[in-house]
């Protein structure tokens, strides 16, 4: 359904961003921040998802700065070449991987109000955008790794987030969640009974029970913010 083209970052670097395209006239667009295993399969789907569902779709690979083209699976030893690449990229001064988003939104804004969703570690770089980038007019990070920290519940969203968490998910314990939702009473939260991951459905923690309701609040949410 849709292609990869490449999109510049304020300091020059090139990188590539799966774009897909509406049927009709775009009502908006939702860039699309991958996992720790780069714009794979299941993130090209969740890009053509939104595209069906009227959406202009951009998925910008994170990974380039530190490592083209990477594409991986879900097993073991994918999960920790996925967890190394992701900490050269946090290793990266300052703004680092935050202008490869900056470029996909201002790319995406040509169809209009700009949202944006992320999985995994895409769900902390959302929640980071959401506080730091400008062009955004929603955010909807899923079990954002490492964002119910107190360093990066800090933070204080420019926009509308839309935050959404498994109870089973031992990378984000359930406590860290309440103090983030205390901390963040503007931030809608809601807590699945799941595993961290449950909205991949090429994953064995994929919960449908979870991901679709999941889904349609987000739908929800850009529909009302984006278009």
């Amino acid at each position: 359904m849709g292609q990869f083209i490449d999109l510049t970052a304020k300091d020059g670097f090139t990188f590539p961003a799966y774009v897909a395209e509406p049927a009709g006239t775009p009502r908006g667009a939702v860039v699309v921040v991958p996992e720790i295993f780069g714009v794979n399969s299941h993130i090209r789907s969740v890009a053509d998802g939104y595209a069906a569902d009227g959406y202009l779709a951009v998925a910008p690979s994170t990974f380039d700065r530190v490592k083209p083209g990477v594409e991986l699976g879900y097993s073991d030893d994918d999960m920790k070449t996925g967890f190394g690449y992701k900490t050269a990229v946090e290793a990266l001064p300052a703004p680092g991987v935050l202008q490869d988003l900056e470029a996909a939104i201002a790319y995406a804004s040509k169809a209009g109000k700009v949202g944006i969703v992320g999985y995994c570690w895409g769900g902390l770089l959302v929640w980071r955008a959401a506080a730091l980038l400008p062009g955004l007019a929603a955010a909807a990070p899923y079990y954002g790794g490492g964002m119910t920290t107190p360093e990066e519940s800090a933070r204080q969203p420019k926009v509308p987030v839309l935050a959404q968490f498994g109870n089973r998910d031992h990378w984000i314990p359930l406590d860290t969640i309440e103090a983030f939702k205390k901390a963040h009473p503007e931030v809608e939260v809601h807590v699945y009974e799941a595993d961290h991951g449950f909205n991949c459905d090429q994953r064995g923690s994929y919960n449908a029970e979870a991901a679709k309701p999941a889904r349609e609040r987000v739908l929800a949410f850009f529909a009302k913010h984006v278009g």
